[in-house]
C-alpha cells in the first residue's frame, strides 16, 4: 500500500459545523492543496475546505446537521499518490566532453613517446579520479568511487594502456547511459506542443492580433489551415479538417463543423473555423498535458525507489569483494576486474527508462498515464470498478416508453414532466425536455421548484403540485400510492430501463422509461480485462436493482452495487481495498473525484469533468474504453521487462565477478561485459516505446 502521510491527519479543533485538521504532511510543498480541497468538498454535507500549508492545517466547514468527521478522515487516509506533485528538476542533455577528453588522451598515447604515456593517462583519468574523491567525501561509497578505485589500481600497477582504455570506456558508457535516459525523457517531452504566442480574435467586423496570454473566455478565435488551435472551445462558425494526433493519437484528420468541440494543441489541416474559447491559458488541454508530463518525468514509483536503494547497497558489496580479492590474492589485476563490475548502473537506469518509454507509447495511443507509480499500480490491479452512466454507457439518455394513468395521455405526461424538469441540469431531465421538443410540446410556466439531489424534483406546473423522480422519492418519501404500476415498472426494468414516476396533486399519473445506450466496446472491454488478469469487475449505479442487473448480465460484470448515491462510491472503493483488492476506478463525473483519488488507479474519460481529470491517474484521450485494456497490457509488459532485465543484469554481472575472482578475464574485458550488458538492457527497455506497433501494422 502507498502511504501518503494523510492517514496521520488528526482533528485538533472541533466545533459545530467546523473542524480544523493538522499534520506535518499538510505543509509538504509537493502536496496539491487544491486537489485535496476539491476532493474533500465532494463529501456530502461538506460546504468548503481550506488548506493552509504554512500552518500545516486544513479547515473543513460543513452542515451542522451532518456528521462528516469520520468521512473526512477516511477520505484523507485513502487518497493516493496523485495528490502530490514532484519537485525535482529535469535533466539536461548529456555532455560528450569527458568522452572526447579521455579518447584524445588514449589516442595520443599510441603515437607519442613512451615517456609521455604516464602523464597522458593521468590527465585522461583525472575527471574520474576527482569525481570519485568528491563523491566519497560528500555522498559516501557510490559507483563513482568504484570507478576511481579501478583506475587507481591500474595506475598503481603502471598498466597505462588498460587504465586509459577503461577510462575511455567508462566515459563512453556513462554518456550512452545518460543518452538513453535523456532519450526516454525527450520522448515524453515531445508530447508537449509549442505554445502559440499570438492569435487572431474576431471583434465585431474585424480581426485583432492578440497575445495568447490576454485571451479571455468567450473570445472568438480564428484558426486557419496549418495553424495550431490555441484554446479549448466550440466551433462557432466555419468547418474543416483538424489533426488531433497530438491529443488523441488518432492519425486521420477529423471533420469539424459548428457545435463541435476542439482542443488546444491540435492543428487545422484544412479549412478555417471561428472558436468560442471555453478554456484559455493554463486551463487548456495543451497546458494541462504539459503539467502532467513535467510531473510524470519527476515522480518515482515504488519499484524505482527500491531499485535505487538496492543499487546503493550493492556498491559497498562490490567494493568489499574487490578489497577482499586484493587481500587474499595480492593481485591488483583480479581486484580491478572485480571492481569494474557495477550492479547499480542497470538497477538505477533500466526502471525509469522502461517506464518513460511505456508512458510515451501509451500517449501515442491516446492514453495519458500520470507518472511511474500510476503505471506500476496499473500492472498490479486485480479489480476494476466502473461507474455505469457515461463510462460503460454513452451517457446520452433518451425516452423509450411512456405509460399514462388516471386519465392522462402520453403527451400530457411528457409535457408536465418536462415543465418541472426544464431548469434542472441533469441527464435525465435533459432527456425528458428533449422528448418534449421532439413531440413539439410547449412547456408551462413553473414555480416553487425544489430539486432533491439523486431523488427528483418537486414543482408547481399550471397551479398543480408535480413530483417527478424515483420510486423512493415519489412513493416512499412523498407517500404517493404507486403499487398499481408495479407490474409495468417491473417489465420496464427488465429491459434495462430507468423509470421516472410522475405524480400530480398526490396521484401517480404516469411512468416515463429512459434508456442509456451501452458503448459498443463495453462488453469486449470486460472480456479482455479478465483475459489480462483482472479477477473482478464491478459496476456502481444509482439505477434500480432490476435495471442494474440487466446491464451487468449483458456485459458480463461480476459484481453490482445498485441504487447507490454519488457519495457512496468512495466508500465502496475503500471497502474493497480493505478486502485486499487492488482497485482501479473508471469514472467521469465531479462526484467521482473522491473515488478516483481513493482507488489505486483512477481512470477518467475524455469528456469527463475537469475535477475527474485532475484527480485521475490515467486519462483516456479517445472515446474508447479499449484504452483501459491497452494501458493494462502495456503496464504488465513494462513490469515484466523490468524484472527480466534485473535478473539478466544480476546474472551476467555475477558471472563476470566470478570469472574475475578466478583470474579468467582482464579488467578491460570485465568493463566491456559490464557496460555492454547495461547498454543492451537500456536499449531493450527503450523498445517499449514501440511495443505493440508492429502487431498493429501486421493486422
Amino acid at each position: 500500500m502507498f502511504f501518503t502521510g494523510l492517514e496521520k491527519v488528526g482533528i485538533v479543533h472541533d466545533m459545530p459545523g467546523r473542524i480544523r485538521l493538522k499534520a506535518p504532511v499538510l505543509g509538504n510543498p509537493a502536496l496539491d492543496a487544491t486537489l485535496v480541497e476539491s476532493g474533500l468538498e465532494q463529501i456530502k454535507g461538506v460546504k468548503s475546505v481550506r488548506v493552509n500549508q504554512k500552518a500545516k492545517t486544513a479547515v473543513v466547514s460543513f452542515d451542522k446537521n451532518t456528521d462528516v468527521r469520520g468521512d473526512v478522515l477516511d477520505v484523507l487516509s485513502a487518497f493516493s499518490h496523485t495528490v502530490f506533485n514532484a519537485e525535482e528538476e529535469l535533466q539536461n542533455s548529456p555532455d560528450l566532453i569527458n568522452v572526447y577528453w579521455a579518447g584524445t588522451m588514449w589516442l595520443l598515447k599510441l603515437f607519442l613517446p613512451q615517456g609521455l604515456r604516464r602523464p597522458l593517462t593521468y590527465l585522461g583519468a583525472a575527471p574520474i579520479l576527482m569525481e570519485g574523491i568528491e563523491t566519497l567525501f560528500t555522498r559516501g561509497l557510490k559507483v563513482e568511487v568504484l570507478d576511481a578505485a579501478v583506475i587507481s589500481m591500474l595506475l598503481a600497477r603502471k598498466d597505462y594502456f588498460t587504465a586509459g582504455s577503461i577510462t575511455f570506456l567508462l566515459n563512453l558508457g556513462h554518456y550512452l547511459e545518460e543518452s538513453a535516459e535523456y532519450r526516454s525523457d525527450k520522448m515524453l517531452k515531445s508530447l508537449i506542443k509549442p505554445e502559440v504566442e499570438y492569435v487572431w480574435v474576431v471583434r465585431g467586423q474585424s480581426e485583432e492580433k492578440t497575445a495568447v496570454n490576454d485571451l479571455q473566455i468567450g473570445d472568438l478565435v480564428r484558426a486557419g489551415s496549418g495553424e495550431m488551435i490555441p484554446v479549448d472551445g466550440k466551433v462557432a462558425s466555419g468547418e474543416g479538417l483538424v489533426n488531433q494526433a497530438s491529443v488523441t493519437g488518432e492519425s486521420l484528420p477529423v471533420h469539424i463543423k459548428p457545435g463541435d468541440y476542439v482542443y488546444s494543441g491540435t492543428v487545422m489541416a484544412e479549412g478555417k473555423i471561428i472558436i468560442e474559447a471555453e478554456k484559455v491559458g493554463s486551463e487548456t488541454t495543451t497546458a494541462r498535458i504539459a503539467k502532467f508530463i513535467s510531473n510524470s518525468l519527476k515522480n518515482k514509483s515504488r519499484t524505482e525507489v527500491k531499485a535505487f536503494a538496492a543499487a546503493d547497497k550493492m556498491v559497498p558489496v562490490t567494493f568489499a569483494a574487490g578489497l577482499a580479492t586484493l587481500l587474499l590474492t595480492r593481485d591488483f589485476r583480479r581486484a580491478s576486474s572485480v571492481l569494474s563490475v557495477d550492479y547499480s548502473c542497470a538497477l538505477q537506469l533500466v526502471t525509469p527508462t522502461a517506464i518513460k518509454a511505456s508512458m510515451f507509447n501509451a500517449a501515442t495511443e491516446g492514453i495519458f498515464i500520470k507518472g511511474a507509480q500510476a503505471l506500476e499500480n496499473l500492472a498490479e490491479i486485480d479489480t476494476i470498478i466502473f461507474d455505469k452512466t457515461g463510462t460503460l454507457t454513452k451517457g446520452t439518455l433518451s425516452v423509450t416508453e411512456v405509460k399514462p394513468y388516471n386519465g392522462y395521455n402520453e403527451n400530457e405526461i411528457v409535457r408536465i414532466a418536462a415543465s418541472a424538469e426544464e431548469y434542472y441540469s441533469h441527464p435525465i431531465a435533459s432527456a425528458v425536455v428533449k422528448e418534449a421538443e421532439n413531440r413539439s410540446l410547449k412547456t408551462e410556466q413553473t414555480g416553487e421548484v425544489d430539486f432533491i439531489i439523486a431523488h427528483g424534483v418537486s414543482a408547481y406546473v399550471g397551479g398543480k403540485n408535480v413530483l417527478v423522480g424515483s420510486h423512493h422519492f415519489v412513493a416512499e418519501d412523498e407517500k404517493v400510492v404507486c403499487c398499481f404500476a408495479d407490474e409495468d415498472a417491473r417489465n420496464m426494468r427488465k429491459k434495462g430501463q430507468t423509470i421516472l414516476y410522475v405524480a400530480i396533486d398526490g396521484k401517480l399519473c404516469g411512468l416515463i422509461a429512459l434508456k442509456d445506450t451501452l458503448r459498443d466496446e463495453s462488453a469486449q472491454v470486460i472480456k479482455e480485462l479478465k483475459k489480462y488478469g483482472i479477477k473482478k469487475t464491478v459496476m456502481i449505479t444509482g439505477d434500480h436493482r432490476d435495471s442494474a442487473l440487466h446491464v451487468a448480465e449483458l456485459l458480463g460484470i461480476d459484481e453490482v452495487y445498485y441504487e447507490m448515491k454519488p457519495e457512496d462510491k468512495a466508500g465502496i472503493v475503500k471497502k474493497l481495498k480493505t478486502q485486499g483488492c487492488k482497485i482501479a476506478f473508471a469514472g467521469d463525473g465531479v462526484n467521482d473525484a473522491p473515488a478516483l483519488l481513493t482507488a489505486d488507479v483512477g481512470i477518467s474519460l475524455p469528456q469527463g469533468a475537469d475535477l475527474a481529470k485532475e484527480t485521475a491517474a490515467v486519462i483516456l484521450l479517445r472515446e474508447d474504453l479499449m484504452g483501459i485494456v491497452k494501458a493494462r497490457v502495456l503496464a504488465v509488459k513494462t513490469m515484466k521487462v523490468i524484472k527480466q532485465m534485473f535478473r539478466f543484469n544480476i546474472g551476467v554481472n555475477t558471472a563476470t565477478v566470478a570469472l574475475s575472482l578466478m583470474g579468467r578475464i582482464s579488467p578491460l574485458t570485465s568493463a566491456l561485459l559490464h557496460n555492454g550488458t547495461t547498454l543492451s538492457t537500456l536499449i531493450y527497455a527503450l523498445s517499449l516505446s514501440s511495443y505493440g506497433v508492429k502487431q498493429k501494422k501486421e493486422k
